[in-house]
């Protein structure tokens, strides 16, 4: 197997634990935008409406945050169980390249175009 040297893993660990702490900010400090919207509160339509729209923005947001942080966490959990570059689909490396970019992909290029078609 063509897999990642000791020195490729400490640095996208390093990577992934960043990732990890950016992502759990991010999702503390948007909780209050993504409340819902009072619609008692005494404002216009088109204010209201902004305003379901930016609570809408932020839940979805909030969601990819949230997605993201769980493949990290994942990703983190496969460098301490010795798999981490490994495609959970295949099984050949996923590529330093590809991860260097996206180091929670679970998924090799191929495997990622598949599921995606």
């Amino acid at each position: 197997m063509d897999g990642l040297t000791a020195e490729q893993k400490l640095q996208l660990q390093n990577k992934l634990l960043l990732l990890k702490d950016e992502l759990e900010l991010l999702l503390l400090t948007s909780s209050a935008s993504s409340q819902a919207v009072d619609l008692d509160q005494p404002i216009g339509r088109l204010s209201r409406m902004d305003a379901l729209q930016q609570q809408a923005m932020a839940v979805a947001n909030r969601a990819g945050h949230q997605q993201r942080l769980t493949l990290i966490e994942a990703a983190l959990l496969a460098i301490r169980m010795e798999r981490y570059g490994e495609c959970r689909r295949c099984e050949e490396p996923i590529g330093y390249a590809r991860l260097n970019v996206r180091p929670e992909s679970p998924f090799c290029l191929e495997c990622q175009k598949q599921s995606e078609k």
